[in-house]
């Protein structure tokens, strides 16, 4: 399978597996605001797919909530090939991704570090060309 054909179809099942957890995931502990699919990596043969998931703002519940969408990957799948025509409909896996936080904490960092002047503050103002002679032009 083609690279780009590849890229398509994780595309494509990133986009199905979110609208499934917003049709078929309806438990009161789980707050499906704060999930994001970010991710999806599909084998070359289409026989597995990792679905990497974000949980924000959710650190004590982040296990159940992973529990719960590892419990509801029969019926994501199932709705997954109704909706998308492939060979295979690929076994779902889902993990946790906390490349977002991480990212969020080192910006945060950034931003202490700003403030307390051990960085210098970003030049945005524009350069003053005033100073340049008319007269060589």
């Amino acid at each position: 399978m083609t690279v780009d054909r590849l890229t398509r179809v994780n595309e494509l099942l990133k986009r199905e597996i979110g609208e499934a957890l917003f049709q078929i995931v309806k438990e009161d502990d789980f707050d499906l605001s704060a999930v994001t699919v970010t991710h999806v990596m599909t084998s070359s043969n289409l026989r597995n797919a990792r679905v990497m998931v974000s949980i924000r703002d959710n650190q004590d519940k982040r296990d159940r909530m992973l529990a719960i969408l590892r419990r509801y990957r029969g019926e994501i799948q199932k709705r997954i090939s109704k909706d998308i025509i492939l060979k295979y409909t690929p076994r779902l896996t889902f993990e946790l991704d906390t490349s977002i936080e991480k990212g969020d904490a080192v910006l945060s960092l950034l931003h202490k570090m700003e403030r307390q002047g051990e960085l210098p503050p970003e030049e945005d103002e524009p350069v003053d060309n005033s100073s340049v002679d008319e007269n060589n032009t």
